[in-house]
């Protein structure tokens, strides 16, 4: 079952207060590591100049592997962004994609 997880992140005025090309080291970095899960589709999205509550950049990954979800953003979380306070998840949003067929199809053929 294909899953989706919206992942609210805000990244702290430390992040700013790098270079340009710092921050673009560090993101390729984290980018890096999410190319080592294949398994998850990984997009970014910047939402600091849009209306918008506690966050300031939008992660939307989909997959079909939740543990290598999970692997992936356990690698993030080790990472210098996250553990030297320059980002920090807010809010994660998670949906199935049709989950109501595949309840309908198992709930048909249970019976």
């Amino acid at each position: 079952m294909n899953h989706i997880f919206i992942v609210l992140v805000e990244f702290y005025p430390s992040w700013l207060a790098m270079t340009r090309e710092e921050r673009g080291e560090r993101a390729n970095e984290l980018k890096e590591i999410t190319l080592k899960y294949p398994e998850v589709q990984v997009r970014f999205f910047d939402a600091e100049a849009l209306p918008g509550k506690d966050y300031t950049d939008i992660i939307i990954c989909e997959t079909n592997n939740i543990q290598k979800y999970h692997y992936m953003w356990e690698e993030i979380r080790d990472h210098s962004v996250y553990t030297e306070g320059h980002m920090k998840i807010k809010n994660v949003i998670m949906g199935m994609e049709e989950a109501y067929k595949k309840f309908e199809e198992d709930s048909l053929n249970s019976n």
